[in-house]
C-alpha cells in the first residue's frame, strides 16, 4: 500500500518531541551522577490516551495553557499548543473522575491542581516550570469521588496558603477540607440522605470574603451553602430542573455573583446572586418581577446582611442531556479582573454551544453550535474554554478530546484544530512496522490505531486500483471497500431515480479529503475505516494471540483454550489465505507466539507454563510455505517457570530466545543453531542465563535487533506494575551467578505505566521515527502499551547504556 494512502487514512498522529526530555528512570543507586547518566538515556518520545469516561469534570484547561485531564489512574498534562503531553501524574490507584486547576484570583498562572478518583482519594499537587513539585493525599470518602472545586482564601502567592476544598462523592456526602500554611484536615462533612451530588462548585458573596458552596444534586435542586463560624450551613434551595442537575459554575460580573446550572432535562438556567436590603423595597403592584429567593447570614463584625437570587435565563437549545456549563475565564483589561459574559454548554446530543447574551436585548441567544457528525459517537460529557477565549475543547462520550479554534478572518467561525488521542481502554497490543516508520495498536475499546510522523514528502506516488475507503451496510458484518469509480455511479445512478427508496436512503460514505496536517476526531470518526480482505475461520473460541512470519507469507493464530483440542496453533498462508497445518502441543491458552528473525524457529509460550519450539522444514520446489515440526519444548528436566508464561521474544541472531512469566522469572534459552541442533528432528534448548527475578510478574519482553557498544542484546522486561525495566545480557562465565545480567536503567514513576505492561517492542531501525539524521542514529526506540489505555514511545540513548 502506497504511503500517501495509509497516512490518509491511517487515523491517529504521532507528535516528534524536540523539546527537553522527560525525568529520566532511576536505578537502585542513589548516586547522582547515576541518577543522569540514566535521565539522559530514556526519554518519553510520545504519548497517546484519551480522556476517562468519567463524566464531566475530567477536564480542566489552566491559565498557563496547560490542559489537565485523566485517563485511567493519571493526570496528564498536555499543551495544546506545542501539541505534546509535558508531564505525568501518577498518584491515584483507581480511576481519575474529576480533575481541577485552583485558580488564583489575580489571573497569575495556576501552580495547584487537584484530583479525585474512584480510589476514595483526594490528591492536591504542587506544580513548577511542568514539573510535580509536591503532592498531597487526602483520605475520608468512603466510596469514589465524583466532583470537586478548590478556592483560595487569602493571599495565594504566599507559601502554604490558605485553600478551602469542596469534594462530592457517591457516599452521599460533601465534604470541606481546608489547607492552613502545611496541613490539610478536614473541617465538616455535609450530608445528603439517599441522594447524590452530581458537582459542586465553590465562590464568594458579592462584595464579601464569606465562602459560599452550590451542590447540585439528583432531587433536581440546587442546594446553597455559606460559611458561617466556620461551618457551612444550609441556606438556600434553588428548584426549577426536572431532572438529576449535572453542572454548577459560579462566575463574578459587575459586581454580582451568576450562578450556571445544567441537567438532565435538557435545559441550562442562569441564577442572578446580589445584595438586598434586610426590609426589601416597596415595589409598584404593576411591575412583573421574577420571585427572589432571599436568605440572610451575619458578617465576620456581626451585621446581618440580605442576599437575593434570582432566575436570570432559561437557556433551551439541546435536545439531550446536558452535561457540562463553564463560564469563559475572566481576563485582565483596564488593570482589573473583567469577567466575559459568555457560556459554554455540552450536551448528549453531540453538541457544543456557546451562549451569550444579546447586546440590545440583554436576552441570552445562541452564538455558534458546533459538535461531532455521524452515527458512532454518544455526545459530550464536558467542555472548556481555552484561558484567553479563543478555542473551545470538547471531551466526548468515548473520552476523545475535540479542539475548536476561532478564526481570526471570522469571529463566528471555529475551525477543528489537531489534539491528543488515543484508546479509551486496555490496549491490548502494539507495533512497529517492519521498516519502523509508523507503529499499530489495538484495544479493548475495539478499535485499531496507527500512529505516524506527520511529514509529507513531495515525491509523486503511484497508486493503482486501490480503495477510497470503506463502509459498513446497516445490516451487514464486513467493511465494504468503495472505490472513486463506484461511488460516482453510484451518485449518478441516484440522481437518475429519485423514487427509488433504497438510492434515497443509501449509506452515508465518508468524504475522501486530502490532508495537509494530522487529521482530527471527526475525520478519523468518518474517514479511516478499512476494508476487509479476508476472515479466516478455524478457532473454536476468541482469538487470543496472532504473528507473522518476518517474510510475510505465514500467519499463526491461537484461541482462549481450556482444553488440548482447542490449543492447538494455526498456520495460515497468506497467498491462499487457507490453514497450512494446525500445531497441538499445548494443554491450555497459548499467550503469546514469535517467529525467529530468519523465520526457522515459531516460538510458543502458554497458560500451562510451557513453552513448545517449531522448527520450519526446508522448503521443495513444490511447496511455497513451510511445514513446521515440533523441535523442542519444556520438559520435567528442565522447567523453570512455575506460572503461567506472559510472554517471549528472541535475540537478533534467531540463537537464543527469551520467556518472561508470573513467576517474576526471566529465562534466555538456547543455542537454537548450534551444530548439534542443526540437522536433528528434536533439539536440546537449556537455559543460557541464571534466572533473572525482576520482582514482580513479568508481562512483556522484548529484544533490541541493535546490540549496545559491548556487544550486549539490550533486553527491555514490562511488568505487571507497569514498571519497564532494560537489561544488557551475553553470555557470561557460568561461575559467576547473574554475570550475564546488567540492570541498565528503568523507567520512574512518571514513566511507568500505571497497570500492566501488555506489550514492548524495538523499532528495528536506529534513529527515531520521522528524524534521519546523523545525530539520531545514537537513539533507539521502544514502544510499549498497557493496561492504563496508554501508548508510550521511549527514545534510549544506546551510547549510554
Amino acid at each position: 500500500m502506497p504511503v500517501r494512502f495509509l497516512k490518509a487514512i491511517a487515523g491517529v498522529y504521532l507528535f516528534r518531541s524536540t523539546d527537553e526530555p522527560f525525568d529520566g528512570g532511576r536505578l537502585e543507586s542513589t548516586s547522582l551522577e547515576r541518577e543522569r547518566k540514566m535521565a539522559a538515556s530514556l526519554e518519553v518520545s510520545h504519548v497517546a490516551c484519551s480522556a476517562n469516561r468519567a463524566g464531566p469534570g475530567v477536564i480542566s484547561w489552566g491559565r498557563g495553557a496547560l490542559l489537565a485531564f485523566g485517563s485511567c489512574r493519571s493526570v496528564i498534562l498536555y499543551d495544546p499548543q506545542k501539541r505534546k503531553v509535558v508531564g505525568i501524574l501518577n498518584g491515584h490507584t483507581e480511576r481519575i473522575n474529576c480533575v481541577k486547576w485552583i485558580r488564583r484570583k489575580d489571573g497569575s498562572y495556576e501552580t495547584e491542581l487537584i484530583s479525585g478518583g474512584s480510589d476514595k482519594v483526594l490528591i492536591l499537587w504542587e506544580i513548577q516550570n511542568e514539573k510535580l513539585v509536591n503532592d498531597v493525599h487526602l483520605e475520608g470518602h468512603t466510596e469514589a469521588i465524583c466532583a470537586l472545586d478548590a478556592v483560595y482564601l487569602r493571599n495565594e502567592n504566599a507559601v502554604g496558603s490558605s485553600l478551602l476544598i469542596a469534594s462530592a462523592a457517591s457516599d452521599s456526602t460533601v465534604k470541606i477540607w481546608s489547607r492552613q500554611e502545611t496541613e490539610v484536615k478536614c473541617l465538616q462533612t455535609l450530608m445528603f440522605g439517599n441522594g447524590f451530588v452530581m458537582d459542586v462548585s465553590l465562590s464568594f458573596l458579592p462584595g464579601n470574603d464569606i465562602p459560599v458552596l452550590a451542590c447540585g444534586g439528583d432531587d433536581c435542586r440546587i442546594h446553597l451553602y455559606v460559611q458561617q463560624a466556620g461551618e457551612f450551613q444550609k441556606s438556600l434551595l434553588l428548584h426549577g430542573h426536572e431532572d438529576w442537575i449535572r453542572g454548577v459554575e459560579w462566575a463574578f460580573c459587575d459586581g454580582d455573583l451568576y450562578l450556571a446550572s445544567c441537567a438532565q432535562d435538557c435545559l441550562i438556567r442562569i441564577w442572578k446572586m446580589h445584595a438586598t436590603s434586610l426590609f426589601g423595597e416597596i415595589q409598584d403592584e404593576d411591575t412583573i418581577r421574577l420571585k427572589e429567593n432571599v436568605f440572610t447570614i451575619k458578617s465576620s463584625n456581626g451585621v446581618d446582611k440580605s442576599f437575593a437570587v434570582t432566575l436570570d435565563s432559561v437557556l433551551a437549545g439541546h435536545e439531550n442531556w446536558v452535561y457540562g456549563v463553564h463560564w469563559q475565564p475572566p481576563y485582565f483589561k483596564d488593570g482589573r479582573m473583567e469577567q466575559p459574559m459568555k457560556l459554554l454548554s455540552a450536551s448528549m446530543d453531540k453538541t457544543v454551544i456557546l451562549w451569550s447574551p444579546d447586546d440590545e436585548s440583554g436576552m441570552w441567544l445562541e452564538q455558534v453550535r458546533i459538535g461531532e457528525v455521524g452515527g458512532n459517537t454518544l455526545g459530550f460529557f464536558d467542555c472548556q474554554f481555552s484561558p484567553d477565549g479563543s478555542m473551545i475543547l470538547a471531551h466526548a462520550f468515548h473520552g476523545a478530546l475535540h479542539l475548536w479554534k476561532q478564526t481570526s478572518a471570522n469571529k463566528s467561525e471555529w475551525t477543528p484544530e489537531v489534539m491528543i488521542s488515543g484508546h479509551f481502554n486496555c490496549v491490548q497490543d502494539v507495533k512497529w512496522d517492519p521498516e519502523g516508520d509508523f507503529i499499530i495498536s489495538v484495544g479493548s475499546d475495539q478499535t485499531t490505531r496507527i500512529f505516524a510522523p506527520w511529514k509529507r514528502e513531495n515525491n509523486p506516488e503511484q497508486m493503482v486500483d486501490l480503495p477510497e475507503g470503506a463502509t459498513v451496510p446497516a445490516l451487514g458484518l464486513s467493511n465494504k471497500a468503495v472505490f472513486e469509480a463506484a461511488d460516482t455511479t453510484a451518485q449518478k445512478t441516484e440522481e437518475e431515480n429519485l423514487s427509488n427508496a433504497s438510492r434515497q436512503y443509501r449509506e452515508n460514505y465518508f468524504q475522501p479529503c486530502s490532508l495537509s496536517e494530522p487529521p482530527t476526531e471527526d475525520h478519523l470518526l468518518q474517514n479511516t475505516l478499512w476494508p476487509e480482505t479476508q476472515k479466516l475461520y478455524g478457532h473454536g473460541y476468541e482469538i487470543f494471540c496472532v504473528a507473522c512470519n518476518n517474510a510475510g507469507t505465514v500467519i499463526a493464530s491461537a484461541c482462549k483454550a481450556s482444553k488440548k483440542e482447542y490449543a492447538a496453533i494455526i498456520l495460515w498462508s497468506t497467498t491462499t489465505w487457507k490453514q497450512l497445518q494446525s500445531l497441538p502441543f499445548h494443554n491450555l491458552t497459548v499467550t503469546q507466539m514469535s517467529f525467529s528473525p530468519n523465520d526457522k524457529f515459531l516460538l510458543a509460550v502458554s497458560r500451562d507454563r510451557n513453552w513448545s519450539l517449531w522448527k520450519s522444514n526446508h522448503i521443495t520446489p513444490t511447496e511455497s510455505e513451510p511445514a513446521f515440526s515440533l523441535f523442542a519444548a519444556t520438559g520435567k528436566n528442565i522447567a523453570v517457570h512455575s506460572r503461567i508464561i506472559w510472554t517471549c521474544d528472541w535475540t537478533p541472531d534467531s540463537n537464543y530466545f527469551i520467556t518472561g512469566s508470573r513467576d517474576k522469572k526471566v529465562v534466555i534459552w538456547g543455542k537454537c543453531l548450534t551444530e548439534e541442533n542443526k540437522d536433528k528432528d528434536l533439539g536440546l534448548i537449556q537455559p543460557c542465563s541464571p534466572v533473572l527475578d525482576v520482582g514482580d510478574s513479568v508481562t512483556a519482553i522484548s529484544a533490541s535487533h541493535t546490540l549496545a557498544s559491548d556487544g550486549s542484546f539490550i533486553i527491555a522486561i514490562g511488568t505487571e506494575c507497569g514498571k519497564i525495566h532494560l537489561y544488557k545480557w551475553k553470555p557470561g562465565n557460568k561461575k559467576l551467578p547473574l554475570s550475564d545480567w546488567c540492570n541498565c536503567v528503568e523507567t520512574d514513576d512518571s514513566q511507568s505505566h500505571t497497570l500492566a505492561v501488555k506489550r514492548l517492542q524495538w523499532r528495528k531501525r536506529v534513529g527515531r521515527a520521522g528524524q534521519d539524521t546523523a545525530e539520531s542514529s545514537k537513539w533507539l526506540q521502544l514502544v510499549s502499551c498497557g493496561a492504563d489505555h496508554c501508548v508510550k514511545i521511549f527514545s534510549i540513548n544506546r551510547h549510554s547504556l
